[in-house]
């Protein structure tokens, strides 16, 4: 097909009284062509209209599309089975071109951003290798939007607490602070409403009042608002995450420090200039940071249990032996973990950032090797045996050995039946039943009852079975 261009100029030429063969051999066209456009007196190609083999069914596919809720594969199999002789790849091509099932494309919208004028903050969820084991993360990222300066960093799970962290390190890694934070109606800020009308929590408010910016959130299903950070997150994982492997937390945050680096420094094309260089301008916008900017925290109030640890996220710290069963204060930040009870020495730990219920004792919490718990004294019930009935003294320490129950129970029992039987027939009861070896204190307490029957007791004679005489 001749191009506007080539016909426009097969009429110039014919206006200038060139015949067709000159035309024709000037153009390196034909002469049969020459003619047609000659005819035609239009530099317009013209349309080529081409019949559809889907037209015929057009009413059929809609019917059909409707019924089927959209599935085109639906569709082709019951335009088959109505013998319709109609392939797939026609019918979805007739389908895009009649814009039946097709969302109308729209084209995208530029933003301007002044410097210093927002930071666009987001999350999204990658898969990495971690001291030799596959981990889910979640990567963080703040982007300044008029230079596209990036800053990233890795999270277990992203809360908060790990907001709070993450963006006071970007904003000290930025080196100043911008008017806004633009974000997507996470509930990790948001605590109602959506895009102009979003309330953040009173705790992400505190925060943001600290640094001097405000919380900004787009409209639902304008993701576009903020896609400066968006579009990072497929370079970060295509490029930084590709072929990496990491020892621990700190090792992969400290190389996508580098990474990020790097990348700040390299030329972009659709910039047309390195983010470091439009960085360098646009710095001087921002405002500075505190003077005093302290870390983030959490603050959790815990009993000592009886092993002498506080548990914080699943995971064990030691504190001294003397605070068991104490209530403590814990201070949580990202690096530390810090334990107080009362005026005491605070405890400081090295947090660990994974929930894996994990024991961390500090060596002053260690009890030297052999020296465990100081042996308990003698129960308080022998220690009143000893003095009520010095003579069962040795059925007592054979009674601790040799007993089937447990020691203390029956040190109890045996303490209630000095009580309550009179001395000499328990003290018989008892001689008898350590010559025979009989630690039974239920059969002993039997003999005793058997020896003080007639004595104290008024039974029934033998031969009287009606209870007379008593």
């Amino acid at each position: 097909m001749l191009s506007r261009e080539q016909r426009t100029a097969i009429l110039a030429l014919r206006e200038k009284g060139q015949g067709i063969r000159p035309i024709a051999r000037a153009l390196k066209l034909s002469r049969k062509t020459v003619k047609e456009v000659i005819h035609s007196n239009s530099s317009e190609p013209p349309r080529i209209v081409r019949p559809q083999k889907a037209e015929p069914y057009r009413e059929q596919i809609l019917e059909l599309y409707e019924e089927c809720q959209g599935n085109l594969v639906r569709v082709h199999e019951e335009l088959l089975s109505q013998e319709a002789q109609l392939a797939y790849p026609t019918l979805t091509a007739f389908c895009r071109r009649q814009g039946i099932g097709q969302t109308p494309i729209v084209p995208a919208g530029r933003y301007h951003f002044d410097p210093a004028q927002e930071i666009q903050h987001d999350t999204s969820p990658h898969q990495t290798t971690i001291g030799a084991k596959k981990r889910k993360i979640q990567t963080a990222v703040a982007a300044l939007a008029h230079s596209r300066m990036l800053f990233h960093q890795c999270y277990p799970r992203f809360r908060r607490f790990e907001c709070q962290h993450f963006l006071t390190e970007a904003l000290k890694y930025f080196g100043g602070i911008p008017e806004t934070v633009m974000i997507d109606n996470t509930h990790v800020v948001v605590l109602q409403g959506t895009g102009q009308s979003m309330i953040p929590v009173p705790e992400m408010e505190s925060f943001a009042e600290r640094f001097g910016f405000r919380w900004q959130a787009h409209e639902v299903g304008d993701a576009n608002r903020k896609a400066v950070a968006e579009r990072s997150f497929r370079y970060f994982e295509t490029n930084f995450l590709a072929g990496r492997t990491f020892t621990d937390w700190d090792h992969l945050n400290q190389q996508a420090r580098e990474w990020c680096d790097r990348v700040n420094r390299s030329y972009k094309r659709h910039l047309r200039a390195r983010p470091i260089e439009l960085f360098a301008v646009e710095k001087t916008r921002l405002r500075p940071l505190p003077l005093w900017i302290p870390q983030p925290y959490r603050l959790h109030h815990r009993h000592v249990d009886v092993e002498g640890y506080v548990c914080l996220n699943t995971n064990r710290y030691s504190v001294p032996a003397a605070w068991i069963g104490r209530p403590v204060q814990v201070r949580e930040t990202w690096e530390t973990v810090e334990i107080e009870a009362g005026r005491e020495p605070t405890v400081l730990h090295r947090r660990v950032i994974d929930p894996i219920a994990k024991r961390i004792t500090l060596p002053e919490h260690r009890l030297a090797r052999g020296q465990g718990r100081k042996p308990k004294g003698p129960p308080p019930e022998e220690k009143i045996l000893a003095e009520k009935a010095p003579e069962l003294g040795s059925y007592i320490a054979d009674l601790k050995t040799k007993g089937r129950k447990q020691t203390l129970l029956a040190l109890r029992q045996l303490l209630r039946m000095v009580r309550e039987y009179p001395r000499e027939p328990l003290l018989e009861a008892f001689v008898e039943a350590s010559r025979y070896g009989l630690y039974d204190l239920d059969r002993v307490e039997r003999m005793v009852l058997r020896r003080i029957a007639s004595d104290y007791f008024r039974l029934p004679k033998s031969n009287d079975h009606h209870g007379e005489g008593r």
